[in-house]
């Protein structure tokens, strides 16, 4: 017996779609196969890695955690969502400096994680850093330089105009992509 779908309306990485759903569909399942925003990574299906967290009303959520149905009518924002080549978000600008990930598997989630944490706490020490990170797993780091990458984006935060620093935090930038 087939479920019947339900339409959702969703905004993501700031454009809305609308799609007819099974209820029961987890927003990795969406993010990945409804939009083909493969960013966000299905890692352990038991909400203990975090390479599926995204940012929802921005606010990391781990996605493989939340019905699309529950992200109706809300803003989610993917690791695509954060900057663009061009313009890369002051979080994946640190990776990138800093060599903050190795295999990368986990890499979109401790992103999004870290723009969540330096939302909340724009200058975070090395201890709160290593907190914030607590419920992401990276196999192939010992996070030292995961956690230098997030020290650079918050340096950066301190140097960017008060405009751009709130798309910064949120994670999404004007106009999308």
């Amino acid at each position: 017996m087939a479920l019947e779908k339900t339409s959702v309306t969703i905004t993501v990485n700031n454009d809305t779609y609308t799609r007819d759903i099974e209820p029961r569909q987890l927003l990795v399942h969406f993010l990945r196969d409804s939009l083909g925003l493969t960013g966000t990574h299905i890692g352990c299906d038991t909400s203990q890695c975090g390479a599926c967290t995204v940012l929802l009303n921005g606010d990391p959520v781990k996605s493989c955690t939340v019905l699309t149905v529950q992200a109706a009518d809300q803003e989610v924002t993917t690791v695509e969502g954060l900057g663009t080549i061009e313009e890369l978000h002051p979080v994946q600008q640190g990776f990138w400096e800093q060599h903050g990930l190795q295999c990368g598997f986990c890499t979109p989630g401790v992103m999004i994680t870290a723009v969540g944490l330096l939302k909340q706490n724009p200058q975070p020490t090395e201890a709160e850093i290593r907190e914030g990170l607590e419920g992401v797993i990276c196999r192939c780091t010992g996070y030292q330089n995961i956690v230098r990458a997030i020290q650079a984006a918050a340096e950066q935060f301190d140097a960017t105009p008060a405009q751009t620093q709130a798309a910064a935090t949120t994670g999404v930038t004007e106009g999308g992509e």
